[in-house]
């Protein structure tokens, strides 16, 4: 079965049609930029042109970078236009998208439930942290493969700064660190996160987590097994057609 996935990101805006068996994407991932500022109206003509490039015509799935309630209602906007808060992103997207079946899901929650049902998680029992590094930093926590939904851990404080600030994948671009210097971030989040929920598992998702023998071996100390994801940067489209998926069938 098919169903599509979209996943908004801070920087971009990607989606694919996604193999729900395989759990990977059926055919090569389509992306526009996200336009700054990052308006509901204008992420909504990305989302409906990225569901063009592919004449889809059934349930879509979409992450949104935020918390959101009730699989609808956008309740925070760190790093997107603050006119999001508030707004019923699944009447939006759906009025967008002439009418298709919509659900919507924090984007870091839609990563990790991929990742428990297909990838680095699968299988694991006890407290399971996934932390996406891009634009900021997303988290999803599983209790005994059952999410905490909307956990938004980019915001804790880390050295007088939420730590996405200090720690994301932008933080690390922005201030020019090398691997090396931003392992060191990484890891002194990690620990503080550890410290809160003392988890088995860390998994390193976003896009850095394709390059992650550049920064693992700086992040000693963790007491977690620390792995990256190992559907890298797709796994927010995969989570999203997932949680689709449980509204309504898909195309074959």
């Amino acid at each position: 079965m098919q169903i599509f996935g979209v996943d908004i990101g801070g920087s971009g805006i990607k989606g694919a049609p996604v193999d729900l068996d395989k759990g990977d994407l059926a055919q090569e991932r389509h992306k526009v930029l996200t336009p700054h500022p990052a308006t509901p109206e204008g992420v909504a003509d990305g989302v409906r042109e990225v569901v063009a490039h592919f004449g889809w015509t059934g349930p879509v799935g979409l992450t949104f970078p935020g918390v959101v309630t009730g699989g609808a209602t956008v309740r925070t906007a760190a790093n997107v236009d603050k006119s999001w808060i508030d707004t019923d992103a699944r009447a939006l997207f759906g009025e967008r998208l002439g009418g298709l079946p919509v659900t919507v899901v924090n984007d870091a929650d839609a990563a990790g439930v991929a990742e428990m049902h297909f990838g680095a998680g699968r299988g694991r029992g006890g407290t399971v942290v996934l932390l996406t590094f891009g634009t900021g930093i997303g988290s999803a926590v599983f209790v005994d493969g059952v999410l905490v939904p909307n956990t938004e851990l980019g915001h804790l404080e880390l050295d007088g700064h939420e730590a996405e600030k200090r720690a994301s994948s932008k933080a690390k671009d922005d201030g020019d660190l090398s691997w090396e210097q931003w392992g060191h971030r990484v890891r002194k989040y990690l620990a503080h996160v550890e410290m809160l929920f003392s988890p088995e598992l860390f998994i390193i998702g976003g896009g850095v987590s394709r390059k992650a023998h550049k920064f693992l071996p700086y992040l000693e100390g963790v007491r977690a097994e620390i792995v990256p994801a190992r559907l890298q940067n797709n796994a927010g489209i995969v989570g999203a057609a997932m949680r689709a998926a449980e509204g309504g069938a898909g195309e074959a």
